[in-house]
């Protein structure tokens, strides 16, 4: 195996008669491989998990048994000689990806090795052992309350500021029979003071005047202490005064919306937040006071939310027709009901304008994935793109396991996934830019570094363009998608496309190509294939990139943020201040220079970014961090600015800054809703319709695709796959695992609601919750193992369940766990170090189950009467004894 001796080859001839055990590989008889020696072995593409290369300097009746713990020894010893240089200083990242693909390959070989092996003395598995599970995967109930966020802290008695002024809005309620709309004003409560249940009777009386059934409530949320750090000092803090939510109980008959009398333009900006990875999402109504006095609150902002845990990056993000915001989000590990088969994944979701997030979709990556860029079409359909690595489809990893794709995925208004393209070159690609055209088609943009398909690569890191067509034979048949077009197109150097909108019949692009930002517009034919037209370079990128490209009246409207003073682009209306400034250029449509365009730097003496750009009504909003010093440190402070500009005279119409947790505000995507702003934020109640049910479909609710499987094996050894179908639910889900099981698993749905505490101390149920399986081993039976499912389309991962064993503790087979989640990985210095733990952890555990092999002691136990000599030589050893002792 290591260009040395077969592992566990110990002493020969007649010392091994005595020998119980086969000297295993750990032992420093067995003269264990070095770690340099391993770390080549596992480099140069050799077999982690090989029981060819074991053997036994003692055979009996475990041989098979030591065999097997033996190789699954010397392939962790692989996997841990891998993570341990992975964490070596000075690895550069060429190393880590090669290191990386090495270590994935290594733990698939596990979930292979011991799907296959047979053990005949004990039982291991990759996971642990317990006598019950639980899906982490969870499915939402149907639930017709919704619970907004604190509108008030302190007594209920108390008047609330948020009811005071003029509050109006209606209530839609719509039924089978119609729709009826209630006009609420709390004007009409005259003098009464606006206390909490004050005004909750006074909606209710409305609403039953009306004939409804629908009603309002108030819910108690109850503060807790706070644990923060002081340094190196953590100190809680008491918990605060109790704070006040507004409810709204709907029924199954009634379709409940809110409806503002007046509103505003909205804007949302996503930021990460603090030194802990936080994410948020604030909302600013332009003019808004502070009214809530909040920390790290400013003047317009009129709303916060977080985001789940897990969510490492947010690039892109738009609003829907409904007023809703839609983001895409990277992420490491699954939001709580919603665990990732892989290290990392893509998850769409969709936030109402109360900052909830009301629907969240994973894109089901096997291994990695990013999220690059989102669109939004008039009709409500999301499209999503990025790369992936590793199998997106189950089963179907594209040109390379191990390289980049592009892809592009369409869902429906409700979430529900159309199609999925996976387009790759036999480089590395990615998709960067997406939009929907007038044409009905989707355009995709991005960058490879060999030829796409149908096209021809000029060095480096090319740009493209790419159209997909949109096909259904009848109305019930799914909808497939069909590449219509591409253009491939840059230079010698690296080249990019960072910026994408389609106007009509011509598209444009922006980037950065051999380090200069240049414009393209293209004209798209029939098909959808785009044809250059014409191209014009705005100057050196200095270190900086385009952030934002739109076409508003005729007129090109490109931002971004560059170093570079002097970008060649006509009059300029504010110069550049230093360090990296954010820049708005307005050109012309057909690109050719004239005395019309538009150049705008914005941005102090330090470092500026643009993070994201939209541009609303001819108007340009900016966000990023502001004015950063030259030079500081990642962990220094950062502030968070966003900003109207006028692109023709660079008149900055508003602005504000702000500072987050620790230090730290770092805003990473906008989206503007036109009338996304009104009095319904002070309450905390969404505009639009309240959602009352999600899909019950696992593909469409988890990370699940159709074909992905894991495997049930009985104590019989049968194992039998459980394939996850397009229309799976849990219901179905546990018939399956069940009937593949022998019936020796019993698995049901449990019901985990969401409560709230009443103002008499009780506690009651608030919401729907989510329902997950629950899995035993049935009576009288000796359970089953779950195993996972093949490399790129493992069910278990999605489901939220280890490979393991499912049975009674008393079990006259021992189990061995090694409880190895499929989440390891070498993606950063955390999950080295835990994967690290992990893999010394199931080493230890394989030395106990090769102990636990060892024979029992056949030498019989003496009984019966002692010989008359044996009596008298202890007679004889006492009496000197006493002598000696006087």
């Amino acid at each position: 195996m290591y260009g040395l001796s077969p592992i566990a080859s110990g002493s020969s001839g007649a010392a091994s008669s005595s020998k119980k055990q086969p000297t295993a590989p750990w032992s420093p008889a067995a003269k264990p491989p070095t770690e340099s020696e391993l770390l080549r072995a596992a480099l140069g593409g050799r077999r982690f998990f090989n029981e060819a290369t074991t053997s036994l300097d003692v055979k009996g009746a475990s041989s098979g048994d030591y065999r097997k713990i033996f190789a699954m020894y010397q392939g962790l010893s692989m996997l841990e000689a891998i993570s341990g240089r992975a964490g070596e200083r000075g690895v550069s990242a060429l190393e880590n990806a090669q290191l990386s693909k090495r270590f994935d390959a290594g733990m698939a070989e596990l979930s292979a090795f011991l799907r296959d092996a047979k053990f005949e003395g004990l039982r291991m598995v990759e996971g642990v052992s317990a006598t019950k599970a639980q899906t982490g995967a969870a499915v939402a109930r149907d639930s017709a309350k919704y619970v907004t966020g604190a509108v008030h802290s302190g007594s209920v008695n108390e008047e609330v500021a948020a009811f005071q002024g003029d509050v109006k809005f209606s209530i839609t309620v719509r039924t089978t029979g119609g729709a009826q709309s209630i006009a609420i004003d709390l004007a009409d409560m005259g003098g009464n003071p606006r206390t909490l249940q004050s005004v909750v009777d006074h909606i209710n009386g409305k609403l039953e005047a009306a004939g409804v059934q629908t009603r309002m409530g108030r819910e108690l949320l109850p503060s807790e202490p706070r644990v923060i750090k002081a340094g190196d000092k953590t100190v809680t803090l008491p918990a605060g005064p109790d704070q006040w939510a507004l409810s709204v109980q709907g029924v199954s008959s009634e379709a409940v919306s809110f409806v503002p009398v007046a509103s505003s333009d909205a804007v949302y900006v996503v930021q990460g937040v603090g030194t802990a990875g936080a994410h948020n999402v604030l909302k600013f109504q332009e003019g808004a006071p502070n009214a809530t006095g909040a920390a790290f609150w400013v003047d317009g902002q009129i709303g916060q939310s977080g985001l789940p845990a897990g969510v490492e990056t947010v690039r892109a993000s738009a609003v829907g027709p409904d007023g809703s915001m839609w983001i895409v989000a990277d992420v490491s590990e699954g939001a709580s009901n919603q665990p990732i088969k892989g290290q990392a994944d893509v998850v769409l979701m969709k936030l109402d304008s109360a900052g909830q997030v009301v629907l969240s979709r994973a894109l089901g990556a096997a291994s990695t994935a990013s999220g690059y860029a989102i669109s939004v079409s008039a009709d409500g359909r999301v499209a999503v793109a990025g790369s992936v690595v590793g199998a997106l489809e189950p089963g179907v990893s594209g040109a390379s396991a191990n390289v980049a794709d592009s892809f592009v995925t369409v869902f429906d208004a409700k979430g529900v996934e159309q199609w999925t393209q996976r387009r790759g070159a036999k480089a590395a690609d990615e998709a960067t830019a997406v939009s929907f055209g007038a044409d009905g088609r989707i355009y995709v943009a991005g960058r490879s570094q060999s030829a796409m398909s149908g096209s021809v690569a000029l060095g480096g890191w090319d740009g493209y363009v790419q159209a997909f067509s949109e096909t259904q034979i009848h109305s019930l048949a799914p909808i497939r998608a069909v590449a219509s077009g591409v253009e491939q197109f840059g230079t010698a150097g690296d080249d990019n496309v960072q910026a994408m909108t389609v106007d009509g019949g011509k598209l444009y692009t922006a980037g950065v190509e051999n380090g200069r930002m240049v414009v393209r517009r293209f004209q798209i034919d029939a098909t959808g294939a785009p044809t250059l037209l014409s191209t014009r370079d705005l100057g050196g990128a200095d270190g900086g990139e385009i952030s934002g490209l739109s076409v508003v009246n005729g007129q090109v409207v490109v931002a971004g943020v560059t170093r570079n003073p002097g970008l060649d682009i006509g009059q300029v209306n504010t110069a550049h201040a230093g360090g990296k400034d954010a820049f708005v250029a307005v050109i012309g449509e057909d690109l050719i220079a004239s005395g019309a365009d538009r150049l705008t730097y914005h941005g102090g003496a330090g470092d500026d970014s643009a993070a994201d750009v939209k541009i609303v009504d001819g108007k340009v909003w900016l966000t990023g961090i502001a004015d950063r010093p030259l030079g500081a440190k990642v962990e220094d402070p950062t502030s968070g600015y966003l900003a109207r500009l006028d692109p023709l005279t660079g008149a900055v119409e508003w602005k504000q800054t702000w500072t987050g947790a620790n230090g730290q505000a770092s805003p990473t995507t906008i989206a503007v809703a036109a009338g996304g702003a009104s009095v319904l934020d002070r309450l905390g109640l969404p505009q639009g319709e309240i959602p009352q049910s999600d899909s019950k479909q696992l593909v469409d609710v988890t990370a699940l695709r159709a074909g992905d499987r894991f495997y049930v094996t009985s104590t019989t050894g049968r194992s039998v796959a459980v394939t996850i179908d397009a229309k799976e639910t849990l219901q179905t889900l546990a018939r399956k695992i069940e009937t593949a099981s022998g019936r020796a698993l019993k698995v049901t749905i449990k019901t985990d609601r969401d409560y709230t505490t009443g103002l008499d101390g009780d506690t009651k149920v608030t919401a729907g919750g989510v329902q997950r399986l629950s899995i035993a081993y049935a009576d009288g039976r000796d359970g089953a193992v779950l195993q996972a499912g093949e490399a790129g389309r493992d069910a278990l991962a999605a489901l939220g369940l280890t490979p393991g064993y499912i049975g009674p503790s008393s079990s006259d087979l021992k189990t061995f766990g090694l409880d190895l989640p499929k989440t390891l990985g070498l993606r950063d210095a955390d999950a080295i170090k835990r994967s690290n733990e992990k893999l010394r952890a199931a080493m230890a555990t394989l030395q106990t189950a090769y102990r636990s092999l060892a024979p029992k002691s056949t030498t019989p136990a003496v009984t019966g009467e002692v010989p008359a000599y044996l009596k008298t030589q202890l007679a004889n050893y006492q009496a000197a004894l006493a002598r000696l002792t006087g």
